[in-house]
């Protein structure tokens, strides 16, 4: 009795000496700025007192996250978590420490030390136990199956992700329940098992409407839901099909962001999830309407919104170190680089391009960024040369953007570019022909993008166009301007409008090729499209004078003489900057410093 009586004193001496060291490192953890040096001291203080198990466990687990988060000694923030790790696992009733230890630990793993195999062992063990303890089982299947995600394993993914769904239907949580079955959704889309993403959507839907909860949660769901069908529409490339959804998406991330966040917490600890804040959303949304205007041909719009997103993005990096921001800039870049190339302002581009790799390589929560991004940046470069007439350079950014992709839609969009390439250098015809039976519209079309195939249509009569083969060159055209009319692809039908016209005109069918310029010239200067309206203007000219209409001849060699000179003033600067020098890059990283130019060293001659 009278050594129960001692031993009693003893643990809440102990139990206070923790408190106070606690809350000194919590003081110093959070301080402006924060004194992490300060902080550490005093956790590993705690351990000069002999502290009971539980509490060893978790300040091995604290110190390790602070290690983790807040300096680059990532090998002693291991050692921690493993000690947190081992060390939970034998007290009861100790889930949270043993948990989230296995949890960070793993991700340290991955991330510091780029050792995928010791972080799947250590996340199954912990799925295993957590059964009990709903929230870090849902938790831990998310977190294993993003990094099977990550290694490109999306069948492992998918399966862990279904038996989230079905462990979250048994714990009555149709919230997490709808979480893991979208994202199980958003990966059928990715490996392109279309059969099975269309009713595993349908049921995404009707437990969305079903569920009653917190109407951020709910809205969220929605948000999630709306943007997975918006990108298999663009993806698809059915850009007028989507327009009602797109619609949706829209109005619903407008009414998140009149809720207020409730601070009740769910009374279902698997419900404790939350897809993305709502400020995440909006730049999401706000990027899915970009990637609908840049398809549809709304270039205007799509300048609107990427500065509206590129403005919420940087405010919110100042606060916010997620990854998934920089991933959202970069393909932001990627889309408002493409819009300045058609529209003419190919100086501006190289300084996106440009902030594309200075992203990627600074953005060290995401090592994986530039390797995920690297084939889309080349294909960038790749639309550049052709811009400024270097063909060779061309040819080399995408033969080097193919060898690094594996998606089946960029590989086509890239090989539909690279066929332009050859048809312009009018020399290679047998690398042509090998190209154009893979990217053949009529049969075995390798994707079933809408878009990729009507472009395929136009690269065939653009072919069968410098072939002299004009008959079969209308038959590609037509259907072309079938396929394009039919979603709404304003360029394509610019472009084949064009085309024909100069066909048209070859022919000697002047009023036809009025009927199908005057058109291309309208919707080109409402894009706006530099190098349509150059081409339209210059057909303009020669069939009004061929017409003898004098005044109307003037009027349209004085409208090419202007888009003339904007192109050729636009080119002269784009080829003098530094960063043109990125055009010889085709391999490792992007160079970090680039040499200025003498003055531009491509002709000039494509666009007089």
């Amino acid at each position: 009795m009278a050594a129960a009586a001692v031993v009693a004193p003893q643990a809440e001496a102990s139990e206070s000496w923790y408190l106070a060291l606690l809350g000194f490192a919590e003081h110093f953890r959070t301080s402006s700025p924060p004194k992490i040096r300060l902080c550490v001291h005093c956790l590993q203080a705690v351990f000069q007192f002999k502290p009971p198990q539980r509490i060893e466990a978790r300040t091995h687990l604290q110190l390790g996250s602070v290690l983790y988060h807040h300096t680059k000694n990532s090998e002693l923030a291991r050692q921690h978590l493993e000690k947190a790790v081992s060390g939970g696992r034998g007290i009861p009733q100790f889930e949270d420490v043993k948990f989230e230890a296995a949890s960070l630990l793993s991700e340290l793993y991955c991330l510091e030390q780029n050792s995928v195999d010791a972080a799947k062992p250590l996340l199954r063990k912990a799925i295993q136990i957590s059964q009990q303890t709903p929230y870090w089982h849902c938790r831990l299947l998310f977190q294993l199956a993003q990094l099977h995600t990550l290694e490109k394993d999306l069948v492992s993914a998918c399966d862990l992700l279904g038996v989230g769904a079905e462990y979250a239907r048994v714990v009555g949580s149709e919230y997490t329940r709808a979480l893991f079955l979208l994202s199980k959704g958003m990966l059928l889309l990715m490996e392109r098992k279309l059969q099975e993403v269309h009713p595993l959507l349908t049921l995404c839907g009707q437990i969305v409407e079903n569920w009653q909860g917190n109407p951020i949660q709910k809205e969220s769901l929605r948000v999630f839901f709306l943007v997975l069908q918006v990108t298999h529409y663009l993806d698809a490339g059915q850009v007028k099909s989507v327009k009602p959804c797109l619609k949706q998406l829209q109005q619903c991330i407008q009414t998140i962001s009149t809720l207020h966040d409730d601070e009740i917490l769910p009374s279902n600890p698997a419900d404790l999830f939350h897809w993305l804040p709502k400020e995440h959303m909006c730049v999401l949304v706000y990027l899915v309407t970009v990637m609908h205007s840049m398809q549809a041909g709304y270039l205007e719009k799509a300048q609107k919104y990427t500065d509206k997103a590129l403005m919420q993005l940087e405010k919110l990096k100042m606060l916010d170190s997620s990854p998934i921001l920089s991933s959202f800039q970069v393909i932001l870049l990627e889309h408002i680089i493409m819009c300045r190339l058609v529209t003419g302002h190919k100086a501006t581009a190289l300084h996106e391009v440009k902030m594309i790799s200075q992203v990627c390589q600074l953005c060290q929560q995401s090592p994986r960024l530039f390797s995920n991004h690297a084939a889309q940046l080349h294909t960038l470069l790749g639309l550049y040369c052709i811009s400024v007439n270097c063909m060779d350079n061309a040819e080399a950014q995408f033969t080097t953007a193919l060898r690094l992709t594996t998606h089946q839609e960029l590989w086509t969009f890239i090989v539909t570019n690279l066929a332009s390439v050859y048809i312009r250098e009018g020399n290679r015809h047998q690398e042509l022909y090998s190209l154009l039976e893979r990217i053949n519209p009529d049969h075995n079309f390798p994707v079933s993008s809408h878009c990729l195939r009507a472009a395929a249509f136009y690269i065939r009569g653009l072919f069968s166009f410098f072939q002299g083969r004009y008959n079969e060159a209308k038959r590609f055209l037509r259907e072309t301007l079938k396929m394009s009319n039919a979603e709404d692809l304003n360029r394509l039908t610019a472009c084949s409008l064009v085309l024909l016209g100069h066909i048209f005109y070859v022919l000697g069918n002047h009023r036809e090729s009025n009927n199908m310029v005057v058109p291309a010239m309208q919707l080109a200067s409402k894009i706006p499209d530099m190098s349509v309206q150059l081409w339209s203007s210059a057909l303009l000219r020669d069939l009004n004078k061929a017409c003898g209409n004098t005044i109307d001849a003037h009027e349209a060699a004085q409208m090419h003489q202007n888009f003339s000179q904007q192109l050729l003033q636009d080119h002269i600067e784009a080829c003098s900057l530094p960063e043109h020098n990125l055009t010889t890059w085709t391999d490792g990283s992007p160079p970090v410093q680039f040499q200025a130019q003498n003055g531009p060293t491509t002709s000039l001659a494509s666009l007089l």
